[in-house]
């Protein structure tokens, strides 16, 4: 890494070569001094990393330029010094973006000393936050991590563009397997956020009796077990987004609570009396039709007008052909070099089946074939027999009794809990019914 830059603007000759003198000290600083605002003006496309700005030049005032300089080079930290002590002025500069406010008394230059040193641990970090931003939003540009080229996907891509320009709140719908979670994440990474937290959590997964102390966290002491403080969902996000997955499986009394956080932008752990300012970007999703659940009662409508902001309905996989064999190469790329294997590729025999099928579990379970099939293939190509699909003859069996509609019903959610292990909210998600439901099934033995 080259010296870095140090800035001096200073009307007075004499001052000025005492600060660059004592700036110049330090041997990787590379220092030039100014006499002038408009002296600086032309150089600042060089981005210093840090300038010190005399306040009472006769060109320009102070905050005149402090904002020029912020305009220009933005990742520019700005030390002000004045000869005159004002409150109000010292103020109104930290407000306009200074990083720090001295008085030229006897010992500003042995602050001024410190302050740059300090100021320039800022500038680098800011700078290598940029670099880190650079990198992660290439790693979710929209069109490389959403993989696909149908138009339907073409569709999901330029509303994912409409999202970058405001923090407006997303709700992406679609069944299950559709991506929701990848979405939600390039829509992050791809906003002026992508440098603060992006916290995730599934509604559905939690339950009701503990969804509030997750989201809003709280106190220690404020129930059995509560033997330390912790912060809730909504405060790690604090800057950043926070992801609410499932968000129709909410209980109405939790939506109440939830919608009184997004009214008043605060929230208050449970045991505490004190509230807290909280800053996020809500993105929400669910595979149900939260409409149809507020007509149902199910859900709040003051809650669903809150939530709608900009709709993205992603496509089921059956509705985008032509993105399958990308998706499969994709995915046989990123698990052959995640686990360091050569890349393999798909027999034209393996591709025709894999078009054909209908993948009831969207995108996720076109990589979890993916992924067996890989495992499975002996040699640098993936056969037919590799590709595993979920077996039909099971449902084919089941049509050839006369049942009722409840019969069928006790006997889909058996075979589905059979082969997810009994995993209640799995099921339930697949199924699209409630996991209340398949309990008291449980219970009143019907399955």
């Amino acid at each position: 890494m080259g010296k870095a830059k140090i800035f001096i603007v200073e009307d007075d000759p004499l001052y000025g070569k005492l600060i660059r003198h004592k700036i110049s000290m330090d041997p990787d600083f590379q220092v030039e001094l100014f006499g002038s605002g408009k002296e600086l003006i032309s150089r600042l496309q060089e981005n210093p990393q840090v300038v010190t700005l005399d306040f009472g030049l006769p060109d320009y005032s102070g905050l005149d330029l402090l904002q020029k300089i912020r305009a220009i080079s933005p990742n520019t930290e700005v030390i002000v010094l004045s000869g005159q002590e004002n409150i109000d002025t010292a103020v109104e500069m930290l407000k306009g973006g200074a990083y720090d406010y001295l008085n030229k008394d006897h010992k500003a230059l042995d602050k001024l000393w410190l302050v740059v040193h300090k100021a320039l641990e800022k500038s680098q970090m800011n700078q290598e936050l940029e670099m880190l931003s650079e990198v992660v939003s290439d790693k979710y540009r929209f069109s490389d991590f959403l993989v696909g080229s149908s138009s339907a996907m073409k569709r999901v891509y330029e509303l994912l563009e409409k999202t970058t320009k405001t923090n407006i709140t997303v709700s992406i719908t679609g069944a299950t397997g559709t991506g929701k979670e990848l979405v939600a994440k390039a829509v992050h990474f791809n906003s002026n956020r992508m440098k603060k937290p992006f916290v995730a959590i599934n509604v559905a997964a939690i339950p009701n009796e503990l969804i509030e102390s997750e989201l809003f966290g709280f106190e220690k002491g404020a129930f059995t077990g509560a033997d330390q403080p912790k912060a809730g969902k909504f405060e790690l996000a604090d800057g950043g987004t926070l992801f609410l997955d499932e968000i129709g499986e909410m209980d109405l009394n939790m939506q109440a609570k939830l919608l009184r956080v997004l009214q008043e932008r605060e929230i208050t752990r449970l045991g505490s009396n004190k509230s807290k300012e909280i800053d996020i970007r809500l993105v929400v999703a669910t595979h149900r039709d939260l409409l149809k659940e507020v007509k149902n009662g199910n859900f709040r409508e003051d809650l669903y007008y809150r939530l709608a902001g900009l709709t993205i309905q992603l496509p089921d996989l059956k509705d985008r052909e032509q993105d399958i064999l990308l998706l499969g190469k994709h995915f046989i790329n990123s698990f052959c070099n995640e686990n360091r294997m050569p890349i393999k590729e798909l027999s034209k025999e393996a591709a025709e089946k894999l078009m054909k099928y209908n993948y009831p579990g969207n995108v996720r379970e076109l990589k979890s074939i993916i992924d067996v099939a890989v495992v499975l293939s002996d040699g640098r190509l993936i056969e037919e027999k590799d590709i595993q699909l979920m077996r039909s003859d099971d449902l084919e069996d089941l049509m050839n009794h006369e049942l009722t509609l409840e019969e069928y019903n006790n006997r889909i959610i058996k075979y589905f809990l059979s082969k997810y292990n009994n995993n209640v909210l799995k099921v339930a998600d697949k199924l699209q019914v409630g996991k209340s439901t398949i309990y008291r099934m449980m219970k009143e033995g019907k399955i």
